[in-house]
């Protein structure tokens, strides 16, 4: 089976959410959070935990990418767990039983998107749309590059007539800019 895990790319979650999920930690969509609050009265992190973040279940955190990994029968089980003691402890769930149930629709639905070959990458968007959270989802494939790939990279094109030098003057703009 396969399930999804917290990724960290980068450090912008840890300046993008309140909280920023450890990476590596199970994850599900975590839009059941927003359930009672206003979307238009939402702003700055909470935002854009809304917006595009999937719940790390060990921290309650945030993280702009989940993955798809490889779980055993056991880490679903822990996973499940985890999940129903954080429903239990932080959320306002009645009881263990309660709390269980709601976590087990959590993971099927996180288990449910991963129709993919593991490694692979998923992002979240979500919209208030009809009084209605609506969520979409698309993949992204992992860099498979031992190191990250360049920002830039520069082509020789072979048969193409070379472009005439531009030159710019960076001292100039940013003078003009004080300015």
């Amino acid at each position: 089976m396969k399930l999804l895990k917290t990724v960290r790319a980068d450090t912008s979650d840890t300046f993008v959410f309140d909280k920023a999920a450890e990476p590596g930690e199970w994850a599900i969509s975590g839009a059941f959070l927003f359930a009672n609050l206003d979307p238009a009265t939402l702003s700055g992190k909470t935002r854009a935990a809304f917006r595009g973040g999937f719940l790390g279940i060990g921290s309650l955190g945030w993280s702009t990418l989940a993955q798809i990994v490889e779980a055993s029968e056991e880490q679903r089980f822990t996973a499940l767990e985890q999940l129903a003691a954080r429903l239990l402890e932080r959320c306002g769930a009645p009881d263990l039983a309660t709390a269980r149930d709601a976590a087990e629709e959590e993971i099927a639905f996180a288990a449910s998107l991963c129709a993919h070959p593991p490694g692979m990458l998923i992002a979240v968007s979500r919209r208030y749309e009809n009084e209605a959270i609506r969520e979409s989802f698309r993949t992204l494939q992992a860099n498979s590059l031992a190191k990250p790939a360049p920002v830039f990279s520069f082509v020789e094109v072979v048969g193409e007539e070379a472009a005439a030098a531009e030159h710019i003057d960076l001292v100039g703009l940013v003078d003009r800019a004080r300015q």
